[in-house]
């Protein structure tokens, strides 16, 4: 009887030291053999560093930067600007690169999630002088951001845009809306263009075709914005609407 009870005294500790990390209870015929063989204390530690390592993403090179961006701008959750990554800082990277279509969106702090946060951080409403009156589509050439206003007020926040490269240049200036389709034929440049708005010449707001991140790339002059952004740009725009453009693009 006192081996036996001293056996269920053992499987009983060994329980409770593991059953926060998902150990089995054992029975009191297994117990003793439990003890000789199972290392409760590896099976500790390795369940620990697992859920450690999901905590949180990997921490990128811009990470400081990002987190003072991302502060700054507001509206993805909780940020502290120390440079190291942790759970609510991982939580609020991934949130804002969904928002932007960057990819991966894993919340590593690369520097196209250093740029984007940096643009759009940079970004003065204000720039676009929009009407007191009415809705204002307003594009900055110099941080490749767009956004909309309403009686001199915000209307829309600032997201990425991409403009016309060199020698392709979409031109600032004041413009109206002139023709709107839901898909538009490019003859040009064999390809539809999702929720267009004409506002000069051949050149308007429509969804990229290309993964907008590029900079390089640049567009033949036209404003292209995530499909999120042009659905709903498309839902507001009416012909006869004001498009101001400022700024001039880096490298035009």
């Amino acid at each position: 009887m006192k081996r036996v009870t001293a056996r269920l005294a053992t499987a009983v500790l060994a329980a409770v030291v593991g059953g926060g990390f998902g150990a089995a209870v054992m029975s009191p015929a297994s117990a003793g053999a439990a003890v000789r063989t199972a290392p409760v204390t590896a099976t500790v530690a390795t369940t620990v560093v697992t859920k450690a390592a999901a905590a949180s993403c990997a921490t990128g090179k811009y990470q400081k930067q990002v987190e003072y961006w991302l502060k700054r701008i507001g509206g993805y959750g909780a940020v502290t600007v120390d440079g190291k990554q942790s759970a609510t800082d991982c939580a609020a990277i991934v949130k804002f690169q969904k928002r932007f279509g960057i990819s991966p969106a894993k919340g590593l702090a690369g520097p196209t999630t250093w740029d984007v946060a940096k643009r759009l951080g940079m970004t003065s409403t204000a720039a676009c002088k929009a009407k007191k009156k009415g809705i204002t589509f307003c594009v900055d050439l110099t941080h490749q951001t767009t956004w909309v206003m309403k009686n001199g007020k915000v209307y829309l926040k600032p997201t990425v845009t991409r403009t016309g490269m060199n020698n392709y240049e979409t031109p600032a200036g004041t413009f109206t809306i002139n023709k709107r389709t839901k898909k538009e034929w490019s003859d040009p440049y064999e390809v539809w263009l999702p929720y267009w708005q004409r506002f000069i010449g051949g050149r308007g707001f429509h969804q990229t075709t290309t993964y907008i991140h590029d900079k390089w790339r640049g567009s033949h002059g036209c404003v292209n914005l995530l499909e999120q952004d042009a659905k709903k740009y498309y839902s507001i725009g009416k012909i006869g609407m004001t498009v101001k453009v400022v700024g001039r693009r880096p490298g035009t």
